[in-house]
């Protein structure tokens, strides 16, 4: 179940985002909320999984999350685990034993967009935070002893910067050991400032080759184990999955192949590419 506990983003600034260019940002009241949860467990008590959303649910109050956390296990007795989008800014502002205490209650699951681990890019798509502030914020969630699933975004260093943001990137992930790698390849979505870039002849996006390379890249200089890996989103030219680095040599395989052994009828067309 999807229970929407804030609307939007309170960041919104990020320059290849459309999701809530629309929403203005806000937490809903406590007895929205509540309403919500009786409303769900009226017509069904037997969820195992819930999703707090929009963008970050983690900006409320640690004391009101606990409080929604409580309501949520008390009228979902089969309820296993809940989970969230968390910014970076939710993690660094918050201490270690606030987010155990919501980890105690669970939320067990946090979702970061880390999007690049290198610095330069970082500032250009206005993430909010340098490359140590984001190490930080994700160290904080693995210390809160919550399982961390990471989003990266291939093609936002355009072709002369593919090697520094794959490698960057990794070295970040090698330090971060998230439990999940989720790697999406970048499309300009209309009406952000990215596309504004792109209009402008001021940013290029990288051909479906150079999307593959990069993956290769950053999949060589990853060094992690246990890892569950998914390249597979709507977005991405070539379906992969694995578990890192156990798989990597399989995945390195594959990748070889289609850059250098003619399997090019493995990539998904651009027009079914989507969001």
């Amino acid at each position: 179940m999807i229970l929407q506990v804030t609307v939007g983003c309170s960041h919104n600034r990020c320059s290849f985002c459309s999701m809530y260019l629309r929403k203005k940002f806000r937490v809903r009241e406590l007895e929205e909320i509540y309403y919500d949860i009786d409303y769900a467990a009226n017509l069904n008590r037997n969820i195992r999984r819930i999703f707090l959303a929009d963008g970050n649910s983690l900006t409320m109050g640690t004391d009101r999350l606990l409080s929604i956390l409580e309501k949520l296990y008390s009228s979902f007795p089969f309820l296993e685990r809940v989970s969230s989008y968390t910014n970076p800014q939710d993690l660094l502002e918050k201490s270690v034993e606030e987010l155990k205490s919501l980890k105690e209650s669970g939320l067990t699951l946090v979702y970061l967009g880390v999007e690049t681990g290198n610095e330069e890019i970082l500032n250009k798509i206005n993430k909010g935070v340098t490359r140590e502030e984001m190490i930080e914020a994700a160290v904080k969630a693995k210390e809160a002893e919550m399982q961390l699933s990471v989003t990266v975004i291939n093609g936002l260093g355009e072709e002369e910067m593919m090697f520094e943001h794959a490698r960057d990137t990794s070295t970040l992930l090698n330090r971060v050991e998230p439990e999940y790698l989720g790697v999406l390849t970048l499309m300009v979505a209309p009406g952000t400032p990215l596309a504004k870039q792109v209009q402008k002849g001021e940013f290029k996006t990288l051909s479906s080759r150079q999307v593959l390379e990069e993956i290769e890249i950053m999949i060589k200089h990853i060094d992690l184990s246990g890892c569950i890996f998914r390249s597979n989103h709507a977005s991405n030219y070539l379906p992969l999955k694995g578990t890192l680095s156990e798989d990597a040599g399989e995945l390195l395989s594959l990748i070889d192949r289609v850059l250098r052994g003619g399997e090019t009828h493995r990539l998904r067309p651009e027009s079914f590419r989507g969001l």
